[in-house]
């Protein structure tokens, strides 16, 4: 293990995350908040770790797969640890609480364990909501497109931290296709934050719910979540960016660059578009027939849910947990959904999904033609066997992990539905869930070993198991994960 390099890469990401906390000081020293002499200190604390770290000497500058795979992991643990900091040295939560409420921004989850967020200041508020827009792209792609590259060995980061089975560059170089990435993803933010604004938000509320649906994330400034806001233009906008965020970001770039045939032929696009049509359509037919008066306000709140649900923002705008039972059920199956590869959802991905379905038609396929060599393929492109099993063996892991997670989470006696939801919620980055964690409550009152164990769950739903779980296992094993 090369220590030196883990460690520069390390003191450089506290760096950039002193230099990411200024704006929630500046609104903190504006408004002359309790919160300014928390975010003073720890920008001090993180610059100077950062400081530190970043000059320690380093022999080989080479960055192999060990070394990717413990910079990814520790980062994100390190950037949570010195990101709750704010939450604690204001005396705003402990800090277990504090780190579970920034894992889950960092991870865009939206699981909170703040029972009235509307008293919190300011400044809190800005960087508990801001952690979702860093988050959502990768704090490490983050440092690799706007601080220097380290050279070929940034391909471990970006392979190690991008959701879906395979990472593919836009550019060939790593740190142009950061940039453009980021580019894209500042556009949307702007685009949503004025549309927002036109709409009657303040910059302040357009800003951080931005910040919550383009990372789709989650966390509001209001205890009603966007339901407090009374208007279908402000639902409706924020639903489509949930839906345009839950799309792969490079589909984005082909469009900018008149590839749209490519768009188009798209079958991971058109599996996404179709579960959230069908699923509008099937919830708000039984709101209709159900709970419901009106079709069209049946039909906005099953397309805002549907939307939230499948991109794991987690937003609401109604208490979807008293929805019939056949409603829920829905969204609860899109829980392990989740977003497209390359986009900022979490979940399974529709990827992954749609792999699932061409094996399934295979092997039936089989069954009439035994000996017939049939690929799979996506994008007119047949995949590997390696690519085959990794993706079969991930839906298993992820099965095994949710079936551990919700036993060890059901010892605290709060019911199957409450267990298995909050594991789905966070395993898969969505936030609410139902019952216990439905969208009208929290995670406060979960012990803190739960606490903790959800909060690994949302780390390694993020990193999509095999970064952290490759880490921990036999050299072997590593290599043959990330192997490059």
């Amino acid at each position: 293990m090369n220590y030196g390099i883990v460690l520069k890469v390390l003191g450089k990401l506290l760096f950039l995350e002193s230099a990411l906390m200024m704006p929630a000081l500046l609104i903190a020293l504006g408004l002359g908040e309790r919160d300014l002499r928390a975010f003073v200190i720890t920008v001090a604390i993180t610059a100077s770790a950062g400081f530190v770290m970043g000059r320690l000497p380093v022999e080989k500058q080479k960055m192999k797969v060990r070394e990717g795979l413990s910079i990814v992991t520790l980062g994100w643990v390190v950037f949570s640890i010195f990101g709750a900091l704010p939450f604690v040295l204001s005396g705003t939560l402990s800090f277990v609480d504090a780190f579970f409420e920034v894992v889950s921004g960092l991870t865009t989850t939206g699981a909170t364990v703040v029972t009235d967020i509307e008293i919190l200041p300011k400044g809190l508020l800005f960087w508990r909501s801001l952690t979702h827009w860093i988050g959502g792209m990768g704090i490490l792609i983050f440092t690799v497109a706007f601080m220097p590259t380290l050279g070929s060995g940034t391909f471990h980061l970006f392979k190690a931290e991008s959701p879906g089975p395979t990472a593919d560059k836009i550019a060939p170089r790593m740190k142009d296709t950061a940039i453009i990435l980021y580019t894209t993803y500042i556009v949307i933010t702007l685009i949503e934050m004025a549309l927002l604004t036109v709409g009657g938000m303040s910059l302040y509320e357009a800003a951080l719910h931005t910040f919550g649906t383009v990372g789709t994330g989650g966390f509001s400034t209001r205890n009603a979540s966007i339901g407090a806001f009374n208007s279908t233009y402000i639902h409706l906008v924020i639903a489509f960016f949930m839906m345009f965020s839950g799309i792969n970001f490079s589909l984005y770039y082909k469009g900018f660059k008149g590839k749209w045939h490519e768009i188009f032929k798209n079958e991971e696009l058109r599996l996404y578009l179709s579960i959230i049509a069908l699923a509008t359509v099937a919830i708000t037919l039984n709101l209709r027939f159900s709970i419901y008066e009106n079709t069209m306000l049946a039909l906005r709140d099953a397309f805002f849910q549907v939307n939230a649900i499948i991109t794991t923002t987690g937003y609401a705008t109604a208490n979807f947990d008293i929805w019939p039972d056949f409603s829920k059920s829905i969204l609860f199956m899109l829980m392990f959904v989740g977003g497209s590869a390359g986009s900022t959802g979490g979940g399974i991905k529709i990827i992954r999904i749609l792999f699932l379905f061409k094996l399934i038609r295979r092997e039936i396929s089989k069954i009439y033609h035994p000996r017939a060599m049939i690929p799979i393929r996506i994008g007119g492109k047949a995949l590997s066997g390696d690519v085959n099993v990794s993706i079969a063996s991930f839906f298993a892991l992820y099965v095994m992990t949710f079936v551990m997670g919700t036993i060890l989470i059901s010892l605290e006696g709060n019911g199957l539905v409450s267990s298995a939801s909050a594991v789905a919620a966070t395993i898969g980055n969505i936030g609410p869930g139902f019952d216990f964690v439905g969208p009208t409550q929290t995670y406060a009152n979960f012990s803190v070993p739960s606490k903790l164990l959800l909060s690994f769950l949302m780390l390694i739903g993020r990193l999509e198991l095999y970064t952290v779980i490759a880490l921990i296992a036999p050299g072997q094993l590593r290599e043959r994960v990330f192997q490059g």
